[in-house]
């Protein structure tokens, strides 16, 4: 099962990854091509690799947001989390069914750290 992280402020996906107030996971029938299931999750405080072991551990392997450190970034790769960034400031079933069908648009990464 595909499962894809989404940071989220006020039930969109968050600019930042490190600032959401909710992480959205979605988990994913890659066959049908549609959400299977969609749980709402309150992030760990946001320090240096807690939220990749975090969403690691919940079984992740795709995270979608607007904009995160390199850093971070260093920290999925590691996990072998695959990082989309630069998405739209969309509702989380949105952006992961865009991802699916091979049509998520993205932009520049918003985050400079």
């Amino acid at each position: 099962t595909m499962k894809i992280a989404v940071p989220l402020a006020s039930g969109k996906l968050c600019a930042h990854f490190g600032h959401c107030e909710q992480m959205a996971l979605l988990e994913l029938d890659e066959k049908r091509r549609e959400v299977v299931r969609t749980t709402y999750l309150t992030p760990p405080p946001h320090e240096p690799g807690v939220m990749p072991t975090w969403l690691h551990e919940l079984g992740a392997n795709v995270v979608i947001c607007g904009g995160m450190g390199k850093r971070a970034q260093e920290f999925f790769r590691v996990l072998d989390i695959h990082v989309v960034i630069g998405a739209p400031a969309e509702t989380p079933e949105k952006v992961a069914a865009a991802f699916l069908k091979g049509s998520l648009t993205v932009g520049e990464n918003i985050c400079d750290h």
